[in-house]
């Protein structure tokens, strides 16, 4: 039913791989081939497109790693990604041919990242239920994100509120600056080389070249105390989800607050008309260790969990 092959790095198959993207119902920026061959150096692209009587059905964002297909390891989420003409029959089978075509290839294990259901701009599931009934998929990693639903916002608890109101009155100043990125860049690791021994996932050269190519996908809003940057977050900003990539802040900032400022501003001034608002994750080990203390301040702000779903199968014919 399905023709089946490995994309290739040249401008007509980056042409009709975006061209499909932008009219999927998953389609977000993060599955534009710009975004996803910034890190083509650390990952081995094993994308796929699935054609039906000549025309393109489906895409799968992929890199391999030995014998593994991930789905996609670089990314926050993948999965395939369809338009409104694929039915949940189809996609069944198209799985079933998948699977053969990776054994064919010696693929012999698949690690499948769900999108969440927040980013699909129409129901999109049948991944879901073609992975269970034909792969016999097996739940791999369950992180969860807190999310506010907008135009449902719940109450801000008091101490965030009272946070927001503290920062102010020591004349923290928030404002979306991109000129800020190595100022917060640095924030951002030097927390997370002190808090858990790692640093970010972009370096500020990556980060960077990806602002530059989608500057209206990619913002930046910092704390400013006198001309010093004590805090910050940076958004991905999709068609009805605004989520926020990194959150950090200096000792200072957390003394003062300045993340309940940045969310005041972000939350109930410039993205209050964004359908939902994902803090991302607060997980560690795979989904198996829960931050409370940090999801504690995502719900305090009004989140709600959604879930981030890895499944894994073996490539069996």
């Amino acid at each position: 039913m399905f023709d089946i092959r490995q994309y290739t790095d040249n401008d007509t198959d980056s042409k009709a791989w975006n061209d499909f993207v932008a009219l999927s119902k998953q389609g977000t920026f993060l599955f534009d081939r710009h975004y996803m061959d910034y890190h083509r150096d650390r990952f081995s692209d094993y994308s796929l497109l699935f054609y039906k009587k000549g025309k393109l059905y489906a895409l799968l964002p992929a890199n391999i790693d030995g014998d593994t297909l991930w789905s996609h390891q670089g990314l926050t989420y993948g999965g395939l990604i369809t338009n409104t003409h694929a039915t949940t029959a189809e996609v069944c089978t198209l799985f079933e041919e998948l699977n053969a075509y990776l054994h064919d290839h010696g693929i012999r294990h698949v690690v499948y990242k769900a999108m969440p259901w927040i980013y699909q701009q129409l129901p999109a599931e049948e991944d879901l239920y073609a992975i269970f009934n034909r792969c016999h998929a097996q739940l791999m990693v369950r992180n969860v994100s807190s999310t506010i639903e907008q135009d449902r916002a719940l109450k801000w608890r008091r101490i965030r509120k009272y946070g927001a109101d503290k920062a102010e009155k020591e004349g923290i100043r928030v404002v979306q600056d991109d000129s800020a990125y190595a100022d917060f860049w640095q924030v951002l690791t030097d927390n997370l080389l002190h808090t858990y021994q790692t640093r970010p996932v972009h370096t500020l050269a990556e980060i960077s070249r990806l602002h530059d190519a989608f500057p209206d996908n990619i913002r930046l809003y910092v704390a400013y105390l006198d001309e010093k940057v004590i805090g910050g977050t940076l958004l991905y900003i999709t068609s009805q989800v605004a989520h926020a990539q990194y959150i950090s802040a200096t000792p200072e900032g957390k003394h003062l607050h300045a993340i309940d400022a940045i969310y005041r501003k972000v939350l109930t001034e410039d993205y209050w008309d964004c359908r939902y608002f994902d803090f991302g994750i607060s997980n560690e080990d795979r989904g198996r260790y829960l931050n409370e203390g940090l999801i504690y301040q995502k719900e305090g702000f009004g989140g709600r969990a959604v879930c981030y779903d890895w499944y894994s199968w073996k490539v069996e014919c």
